[in-house]
């Protein structure tokens, strides 16, 4: 397991007397700025049994995998109106993938593209977050022993720091890199 990163600047999002604040980004450069990111959703053995059994899981509420897709792709384009200090972004791109990990663990994945003058990284998190839970709300009447974990960044580009932890894990059509 890798070490956490710590950056050697102050918390970009309180201003010099300690108050929160929005980001200044008029200075900064556009350019095309990607990010994935990763959530997990461990089901108990009987349930991922019965989910796995169709090529589409479908409960009393639905399709399970479409349906989270499609949370987690209104998520990430309304990331704005969740996290407080979050630009409003013009997304050019955003996919869910969500696949098998192994018997019991799906991995939900979320790739989100914009040429603007700041990250994705929160939109990608947003968007995997909330189909995650898509997922978990979906199966919640199966068993309460659902679990979500492991949420987080897996690589960004195109700001000034680029984040790769796992490049040869990106599924085919998401960023890696």
């Amino acid at each position: 397991m890798t070490e956490p990163t710590v950056g050697t600047g102050s918390l970009s999002h309180v201003d010099a007397q300690g108050r929160p604040s929005m980001v200044d980004i008029g200075g900064k450069s556009v350019t095309r700025r990607e990010a994935v990111a990763e959530a997990q959703v461990v089901f108990p053995a009987p349930v991922a049994e019965v989910l796995r059994e169709g090529v589409e899981p479908v409960t009393r509420k639905g399709p399970v995998i479409h349906t989270a897709i499609i949370a987690g792709v209104m998520a990430a384009k309304r990331t704005h109106e969740l996290v407080p200090f979050c630009h409003p972004l013009p997304l050019e791109d955003c996919r869910i993938v969500i696949d098998w990990l192994d018997a019991c663990t799906l991995s939900v994945r979320c790739s989100v593209a914009v040429t603007h003058r700041t990250g994705v990284e929160m939109e990608a998190l947003t968007g995997a977050s909330v189909a995650a839970l898509t997922v978990y709300d979906m199966c919640k009447a199966l068993s309460h022993d659902i679990e979500i974990r492991c949420t987080r960044l897996l690589a960004k580009r195109g700001g000034r720091r680029a984040v790769d932890r796992e490049a040869a894990a990106a599924a085919p059509g998401e960023v890696a890199s």
